[in-house]
């Protein structure tokens, strides 16, 4: 029988399912095997964020993270990843500087490393300028407004976005903004549901959701918090749907005892000599066995 070959999930498709009322499941993946754990979980879309330089990397903000960085993990993403949308964050700085330096930047997240989109926070004038060239470059673009993690000396902490008329204004504005200037879909990032129900309504390309509430087109979250290996400090809007690092510390755990008390590796998990070689062996004694044993290759 012929391998039935898999339909990847296009731009326009991922819009039709906004029409269609039909909600959009994302999430984030940093290497091979969380990907592919992702695609067989039929996500619509896998984002590599610049989480993985908080979340995999160490790092205390997304800041550090580098383009170099942000390409490695995604060439692994794509290597796993057959159906999904595949999003690649553009890091800090990446896109500040001109039109040219922004479009360079994101056409290797497509060339080089197998993205079909690229992220990119915030809704400034200058932002718009970057977004406007990259769809004129043929480079798809996903917005970010709300909370955006690549401002936080900017404001000074991770908080909840919108709360205020002013402020739920002007993030309105910026998510109109986007669309005009050829976002095809906009991550809504930690205010509240509300303010995210009267953009996704005031939008006509899907809205996805990260602490905005249930009204948005699609939700995602980040992977490791999802499922346990984030160790503190989750915000309220995350729900872990298992808890893998417990799992995997007892394992390490186990292991770890069993090597100390030598029952680990046991007779299930170690090889043996064939019955010849090792009558062979047990004659052998010195320097007789290695060139004996030598001779016989």
């Amino acid at each position: 029988m012929a391998e039935e070959k898999i339909s990847s999930l296009t731009i326009p498709r991922l819009q039709a399912k906004k029409a269609a009322g039909q909600k959009i499941v994302a999430v984030t993946a940093y290497d091979f095997p969380t990907a592919k754990l992702a695609e067989a979980a039929g996500m619509d879309i896998i984002l590599v964020g610049d989480s993985l330089g908080m979340v995999v990397l160490g790092y205390e903000t997304t800041l550090p993270v580098t383009m170099e960085e942000m390409l490695h993990h995604t060439r692994a993403v794509a290597r796993a990843v057959k159906r999904a949308l595949l999003v690649a964050d553009m890091p800090y700085f990446s896109f500040h500087l001109s039109a040219e330096d922004t479009i360079r930047n994101a056409s290797r997240f497509l060339k080089e490393a197998g993205a079909k989109a690229v992220k990119i926070e915030g809704a400034s004038p200058q932002r718009l300028k970057m977004v406007e060239a990259l769809v004129e470059a043929e480079i798809p673009v996903m917005g970010h407004v709300g909370l955006t993690p690549q401002s936080i000396h900017r404001f000074g902490h991770y908080r909840l976005r919108g709360g205020e008329v002013a402020e739920a204004k002007k993030i309105i504005e910026e998510a109109k903004a986007l669309e005009r200037a050829g976002a095809f879909s906009i991550v809504l990032e930690c205010m509240p549901e509300e303010l995210a129900k009267v953009i996704t309504e005031e939008i006509s390309i899907p809205t996805i959701g990260i602490g905005a509430g249930g009204f948005c087109d699609g939700q995602i979250l980040v992977f490791h918090d999802l499922v346990g290996l984030t160790e503190a400090g989750l915000p309220k809007f995350v729900k872990q749907y298992a808890n893998l690092g417990s799992i995997i510390l007892e394992a390490l755990q186990n292991y770890a005892r069993e090597v100390v008390e030598g029952t680990y590796p046991d007779e299930a998990h170690s090889y043996h000599l064939k019955p010849g070689l090792a009558r062979f062996w047990k004659r052998s004694k010195g320097k007789r066995r290695v060139i004996e044993l030598n001779s016989q290759r």
